[in-house]
């Protein structure tokens, strides 16, 4: 009955044109660079893709204790280095942009990367290790005070002859919220402008240097921060 029923349509025979042809060999490897340049310039980028990729999981395993501080910690340290290292090539820094723009072109979600490269050092430099090492009396307590002295003196010394680039101020902040961390993790006056100021250097170039008036504030804050923490010492 239903082999005699006629179509209600008439079908086009489907034809074949020479332009839809494929004009290249589909077995073949599409290179994305044709030249040695561009070729390096691809891998940069795919590996601070990479790199922001792990540092977000390397967060997340951190905040749910997964893995020991010490490994977090030179974990951290070794992708923050690779990150900077690869931005540190003009041309790879150009195509990359910045951080958002980045994120935006590779539809990235990582905001625990994104807060990590902010800053500019581990959570564990930051805020300090949650589980001290046991201390050998007195004596390295008293060692620890005075590194952190000294590393305070240091900083305000280099303020003061006019060394205020990057590369010089960054690292000094570093070692010093690493030693009064290492003396305590209680808060004083000022602690929270060194993290504040470490974001601010993190953000600028290697040879950049501070304004004046980002010369004046920033030595106000870290006499204050001085200041601040010999009043904590008096109270520990």
């Amino acid at each position: 009955m239903y082999g005699n029923r006629q179509l209600a349509y008439a079908p086009t025979p489907y034809i074949p044109r020479s332009a839809l042809s494929a004009t290249i060999n589909l077995d073949e490897e599409v290179k994305l660079s044709t030249t040695n340049a561009e070729r390096d310039l691809y891998d940069s980028l795919a590996e601070i893709y990479s790199i922001i990729v792990t540092l977000d999981a390397l967060e997340k395993a951190y905040l749910k204790d997964s893995l020991a501080e010490a490994d977090y910690t030179d974990t951290c340290n070794r992708l923050l280095k690779q990150y900077k290292s690869n931005l540190a090539d003009e041309n790879v820094a150009r195509a990359f942009g910045d951080l958002e723009k980045f994120k935006r072109e590779w539809d990235m979600e990582c905001p625990r990367a994104t807060e990590r490269l902010r800053v500019g050092i581990p959570a564990t430099v930051e805020q300090g290790p949650s589980h001290k090492p046991a201390q050998q009396g007195g004596d390295a307590d008293a060692m620890l005070v005075v590194s952190a002295t000294e590393n305070f003196i240091t900083l305000l010394d280099a303020i003061k002859i006019g060394l205020v680039e990057k590369d010089t101020l960054h690292p000094l902040l570093v070692e010093i919220i690493q030693a009064v961390n290492n003396v305590t993790s209680q808060d004083f006056e000022s602690k929270g402008k060194i993290v504040q100021w470490l974001i601010t250097l993190n953000q600028m170039r290697a040879a950049e240097k501070l304004n004046d008036d980002q010369v004046r504030e920033f030595q106000f804050d870290m006499e204050q921060a001085y200041y601040g923490f010999k009043a904590i010492l008096k109270k520990i």
